[in-house]
């Protein structure tokens, strides 16, 4: 059985722990790559176009099927801009594509400011507020594993991606454009990129299907994988 080339895009303070879920899962019908942000210079995040010709640099093939969560989702659509002849299937986890007002700059910028000042620990517990509902805060096993991989990625990559989201370009406009099998996916409790975040991008992109996970926040890889994994199996085939 010839397998999938599969590129999946991790968001902001992922790494590769996003997916690994979803790496064990579809290895029978995948061949998977996830780009680790620790790989690569601080540099790729001075612009959208950088990160996304990095990211499309670890593609595990000419022709490959292209998944991104949150931030990841927005490289994705950047690569669409630079590669939509490369991607076979797409699919938007938990994202948005509108850019950023002035309030909403200030709100990233002093989260920045927070981790210039070496209150990192504090950035995290607020983004766990983004990250997790507070009904899956009790669940140890899933807060630790996140708290894990948002500190293994660390501050520098984190300043870096924060500020890069800061600036990034209302990409609504460009969604018609997207041609390819698409499928949006959102969780219902998703506080950090909320559904009808993701109603307006599969209602701009023909044909692109729109599924919700019940009971679930923003990182639907980790909280709910075996959904996910469904439904990533099912868009593969």
């Amino acid at each position: 059985m010839t397998k999938t080339p599969l590129l999946l895009v991790p968001g902001l303070l992922c790494s590769p722990r996003l997916y690994a879920p979803q790496v064990d899962a579809l290895r029978d019908i995948a061949e998977v790559v996830v780009p680790d942000w620790r790989q690569a210079p601080l540099s790729i995040f001075d612009s959208w176009d950088k990160t996304a010709r990095w990211v499309l640099d670890q593609a595990p093939a000419e022709k490959f099927a292209l998944a991104g969560l949150s931030l990841g989702g927005m490289i994705s659509v950047e690569i669409m801009q630079i590669a939509a002849h490369r991607v076979t299937k797409l699919a938007l986890l938990d994202t948005g594509m509108r850019g950023q007002n002035p309030t909403e700059q200030a709100i990233r910028r002093g989260r920045i400011r927070l981790a210039n000042e070496g209150r990192f620990e504090l950035v995290l517990g607020l983004q766990m507020s983004r990250f997790i509902p507070a009904y899956r805060l009790p669940d140890k096993a899933l807060v630790d594993e996140v708290m894990a991989m948002c500190t293994e990625t660390g501050v520098e990559i984190y300043k870096r991606q924060e500020e890069l989201a800061a600036v990034r370009v209302d990409r609504r406009p460009d969604l018609p454009k997207i041609t390819c099998p698409t499928i949006v996916v959102c969780g219902r409790d998703d506080a950090a990129t909320p559904l009808f975040m993701s109603e307006e991008i599969a209602a701009a992109i023909d044909g692109s299907e729109l599924i919700v996970i019940e009971q679930c926040g923003h990182l639907i890889t980790m909280e709910k994988p075996a959904e996910t994994n469904a439904i990533l199996r099912k868009w593969l085939k």
